[in-house]
C-alpha cells in the first residue's frame, strides 16, 4: 500500500512540474542551479511551486498565462518547495531578509535583487484572474517587451 500511495504521490509531483516546463518554465533542482539563475542578467520570475490545491487550482495556471503578455521576465523559473528543498532554500535566501518563506508564491527579480512578490496570502482565496493581473503589472513595471 505504501508503494502504491508513493508512486501515485510521485506521478502527482511529476504532472505538478510539468504543468510549468512545458510552459517554458525551467525547473530548478539544486543549490547550483538557483545560484545560476540568480545571476543571470535581466528579470528573472521565480514561481516557488508545490502540490497544494491553490497551486494547482490558481498559482500554475496564473503562472503560465500570465506570459501572454508583450512584456515578461527575461527569465522564468520555478522551485518546488517540499521535493526539491536544497533548492527553495536557496532561492529563498536570495529573496531577502523580509521574504516570508511561503508557496506556491511568485518573487520577481531584476539582475539578481527580489523586486516584487506574491506571496501565497495573496494567491489562496484569490482567482487565477486576479494573480495574473498582478503578475502582469509588475511585468509592466520591470520587465521589457519581448
Amino acid at each position: 500500500m505504501a508503494m502504491e500511495y508513493d508512486l501515485l504521490y510521485q506521478s502527482m509531483v511529476n504532472q505538478c512540474r510539468s504543468e510549468l516546463t512545458e510552459n517554458g518554465y525551467e525547473q530548478l533542482t539544486t543549490a547550483e542551479e538557483v545560484e545560476d539563475a540568480v545571476k543571470r542578467t535581466g528579470t528573472t520570475l521565480f514561481m516557488i511551486n508545490s502540490v497544494c490545491g491553490c497551486a494547482g487550482g490558481i498559482a500554475r495556471p496564473a503562472a503560465v498565462y500570465s506570459l501572454n503578455y508583450p512584456k515578461r521576465p527575461d527569465h522564468v523559473v520555478t522551485v518546488f518547495a517540499g521535493q526539491d528543498k536544497e533548492a527553495t532554500a536557496m532561492a529563498r535566501m536570495f529573496f531577502g531578509e523580509d521574504h516570508i518563506p511561503s508557496s506556491p508564491s511568485f518573487v520577481l527579480m531584476n539582475n539578481g535583487k527580489a523586486i516584487a512578490e506574491i506571496p501565497r496570502h495573496e494567491i489562496e482565496g484569490h482567482d487565477p484572474v486576479s494573480v495574473v493581473t498582478k503578475l502582469q503589472g509588475y511585468f509592466e513595471d520591470y520587465c521589457d517587451e519581448i
